[in-house]
C-alpha cells in the first residue's frame, strides 16, 4: 500500500508541474498573440494617415499644376510614388524607402510653389497645405505608437523562455518602420 501512495503522489505532482508548465506557456502565448494585434493594429493605423495623404496629394498636385503646368517631372514622380505606396503597404521597410522618397519629392513640389507668390495666396492652396500638415503630424504619431509596439513584441520575443515559445508558435519579430536616408526624416515643410 506504501509504494501505491508514493506513485500516486509522484505522478499528482507530476501532473500540477504539467499543469502549471502548460498555464505558463498558454500565459506566454496569450501575451505574444496580444501584441501582436496591438502592432497589427498599430500598423493599420499607419495605413489609415497614408491613405489621407495619398487621397489629399493628387489634390495638391493638381492646384500646383494649374500654376506651375512646366514642372511636369515633379508631378510625374509624386504620381509614380503615391501609386508605388498605395500598392506595397506590406513591408515596413520597402514602405519607409519610398515614404523617405515620398517626402522628398514633396518638399521639392513646395520648392516649386515658392516661386509662384499667386499659387501661395490661393485659399485652396493654403486650406491643403495646412491639411497636409495635419496629416504628416498624425502620420509621425502613428509611426511612432507603431514602432513602440514592434519594440515591445521584438523585447518579448528575445527573452527566454518566451523566444522558445515563440519559436514554437511561429510567432516571429517585426520589422521597425524607419526612413533610411536622414534627410527624408524631417517633416514636409509646408508653409510659406
Amino acid at each position: 500500500m506504501g509504494a501505491g501512495i508514493i506513485i500516486l503522489v509522484c505522478l499528482c505532482v507530476l501532473g500540477a508541474i504539467a499543469v502549471g508548465l502548460a498555464l505558463y506557456v498558454l500565459s506566454v502565448y496569450n501575451k505574444l498573440k496580444s501584441q501582436e494585434v496591438l502592432v497589427d493594429e498599430a500598423w493599420s493605423g499607419i495605413d489609415v494617415q497614408l491613405k489621407k495623404r495619398f487621397d489629399l496629394i493628387p489634390n495638391l498636385v493638381e492646384t500646383v499644376k494649374g500654376y506651375a503646368s512646366q514642372e511636369k517631372e515633379i508631378f510625374e514622380k509624386v504620381a509614380a510614388l503615391r501609386s508605388g505606396m498605395m500598392n506595397n503597404s506590406a513591408d515596413p521597410e520597402e514602405l519607409g524607402k519610398m515614404e523617405g522618397e515620398l517626402r522628398s519629392t514633396l518638399k521639392t513640389l513646395f520648392a516649386v510653389a515658392e516661386n509662384y507668390p499667386e499659387l501661395k495666396s490661393n485659399q485652396n492652396f493654403m486650406a491643403l497645405q495646412t491639411s497636409l500638415q495635419q496629416i504628416e503630424d498624425e502620420l509621425e504619431s502613428a509611426r511612432r505608437y507603431y514602432n513602440g509596439a514592434v519594440r515591445d513584441l521584438n523585447r518579448m520575443i528575445v527573452v527566454f523562455p518566451n523566444s522558445f515559445i515563440a519559436g514554437i508558435f511561429g510567432i516571429k519579430s517585426r520589422k521597425f518602420f524607419e526612413i533610411t536616408n536622414a534627410e527624408e526624416r524631417e517633416n514636409v515643410k509646408v508653409s510659406f
